[in-house]
């Protein structure tokens, strides 16, 4: 075992409060590793909730690793100093377990400057018994992990609460006993539901490159991977553990309140795959409340589907009434009542975000958004009614059937609410801005959208400018987008199978040059991006149970296009 390395700026560890530091000593060791810098890890309340689950278990103990900060990285180039932990500066390499908590696909790129920097063979086949177990998680490689299959050895598909622990008991008996690396991953593909090892199952390619099958190496391994779901989310806290001044959401303390989503928005994987829609009872919630005003005095309160909490006036009545305020991220438009609304203003929150997604009914049909106009506008009242001076719209554009008079209802609902909000209040109280979020429709895996192509980048580009120009010279308006080249990744790795893994191994040789990449592999990458999927083609991830049948999200489908159609023929 190598020696501990200090290494870089000052640790972030003496701003932190919450930090779990055990001892080495008969333990296995979990390096728990965010592929982004410090701050973006440390705002994931999911990774938070692996260290503490990982450090609550016996025999076990986990530190954490991030991507180097901007500034840091010559100190951790290829060379005598490897990437290291950041609560004992331990090497990468000195640790049993590597665990990914992988939230985003553009983080992949991460994932292999990170494995390079620590010494860890990239491919999982190249890996002895001497290096560590690479695991991976997270909602990204739960929708589809085979981009990233050839570098993990194992996947854990599913919330972690009830599966990680039972992972590391098997490990645990497993390592205890000396089992070789391959046996131990194939005793956990056969016992362990939700496991994935990608190394026990082979993908063989036929005509136009589509995948022609997909099956076990081994009969006794499941056919079908089925997603880990916990029935009962009161009898777990998920809450923030680390408090630190270094992250998105430094003011507040995140506590999970609800998980899943019952609306079935055709565009949106976290409303499938996360089903049922759960919701923490007061009760359950009550000790991660005190906790979070005791550090923060602010709460932030997540889930898919915050408002659509049976009690969250209640919870956030009784959090005002102790002295503390709180925060919530989106608010569905269709939940935005008087009493909520007073609730936000008199937590302080002076921004307030709406997600109507698109600006006619015609497009919100298509998507099963279910919300109206109406609906859009009476939120916006009651909520600048109670004095919330600042408003975000979130949209999409490039989705299924979309037309120019969609980007043209965008712009008029905007300024319709703009001028609106400008003309009902004066004074003190007097609003003052209105920012769009405008971003492309990308298409996921577990939606009704999954055999859809990305739309043409440079259409999408071109609408996204027809918004900004219309809104040019008016002062309280502000349009901010994502930038259309990196959707193009994103659809990439999102709708890819392993065969994509070469072009992230091209890219992390090319320094992270993408279009050099994509001109030295084999790989068309247009193939996964820009073609439509035959609906009877099997897709990477339909060796995946995500709990929605094919067949459900098939008939969704047909009802968006059916949809689409009656708006055309009037109704």
């Amino acid at each position: 075992m190598g020696g501990r390395l200090r290494q870089g700026k000052p640790s972030h560890l003496s701003t932190e409060e919450g930090t779990v530091e055990a001892p080495w000593r008969d333990r296995i060791r979990i390096a728990l590793a965010y592929p982004n810098h410090y701050r973006t890890g440390m705002s994931n309340l999911g990774f938070q909730a692996l260290y503490a689950l990982f450090n609550t278990t016996p025999s076990f103990l986990c530190e954490r690793v991030f991507l180097p900060d901007p500034g840091d990285e010559g100190a951790f180039s290829p060379g005598p100093t490897p990437l290291s932990s950041l609560e004992s500066s331990r090497p990468l390499r000195d640790f049993d377990i590597v665990a990914f908590s992988v939230s985003f696909e553009n983080d992949y790129p991460n994932i292999l400057k990170m494995l390079e920097r620590g010494r860890i063979p990239l491919q999982a086949a190249a890996r002895s018994e001497r290096d560590p177990l690479v695991l991976g998680g997270g909602i990204s490689v739960m929708l589809n992990p085979e981009p990233l299959a050839p570098f993990f050895d194992l996947f854990l598909l599913g919330e972690a609460e009830e599966m990680v622990p039972e992972f590391l008991e098997r490990y645990r008996t497993l390592h205890a006993a000396g089992s070789p690396r391959g046996a131990m991953l194939a005793e956990v593909q056969r016992d362990i539901e939700g496991a994935y090892v990608p190394e026990c199952y082979r993908v063989r390619y036929g005509a136009g490159q589509r995948i022609d099958s997909f099956q076990p190496v081994d009969p006794s391994f499941p056919a079908r991977i089925r997603v880990r779901h916990v029935t009962e989310i009161s009898a777990f806290r998920t809450h923030q553990v680390i408090t630190t001044p270094n992250t998105e959401f430094a003011d507040m303390f995140l506590v999970e309140v609800s998980r899943g989503c019952y609306r079935g928005c055709r565009f949106c994987p976290a409303g499938f795959v996360y089903r049922p829609a759960r919701f923490r009872t007061p009760e359950a919630l009550s000790a991660s409340l005190e906790e979070g005003l005791r550090r923060k005095g602010r709460v932030g309160l997540l889930g898919t589907a915050v408002s659509d909490h049976p009690r969250l006036a209640d919870l956030c009545g009784k959090t005002l009434a102790d002295g503390g305020t709180f925060s919530i991220g989106s608010l569905r438009i269709d939940r935005v009542t008087g009493e909520l609304a007073g609730l936000l203003a008199d937590s302080g929150i002076e921004m307030v975000s709406l997600a109507p997604e698109a600006g006619s009914q015609r497009l919100r049909d298509v998507i099963r958004k279910g919300v109206t106009e109406e609906q859009i506008f009476g939120a916006a009242e009651r909520l600048i009614g109670k004095g919330i001076v600042n408003l975000r719209l979130y949209f999409m554009v490039g989705l299924p059937t979309e037309e120019e008079g969609d980007i043209d209802a965008i712009v008029e609902l905007t300024r319709r609410i703009g001028h609106h909000a400008v003309k009902t209040t004066k004074g003190t109280r007097r609003f003052r801005r209105l920012t769009l979020s405008v971003n492309q429709f990308i298409p996921k895996p577990a939606t009704p959208f999954q055999w859809l192509p990305l739309a043409d980048a440079g259409l999408v580009r071109r609408r996204i400018q027809k918004i900004k120009r219309a809104f040019g010279k008016e002062r309280s308006v502000s349009v901010i987008h994502d930038l259309p080249k990196w959707n193009y990744i994103q659809a990439l790795l999102s709708l890819g199978d392993r065969r994509v893994g070469e072009i992230l191994l091209a890219v992390h040789a090319n320094g992270g040059n993408w279009p050099q990449a994509l001109k030295n592999v084999n790989v068309n990458a247009d193939f996964y991006v820009y073609r439509a999927k035959d609906t009877a083609e099997f897709l990477p991830w339909d060796f995946i149970d995500h709990g929605v049948s094919r067949e459900f999200f098939l008939e969704e489908y047909r009802k968006a296009m059916e949809t689409a159609e009656k708006w055309k023929l009037g109704r």
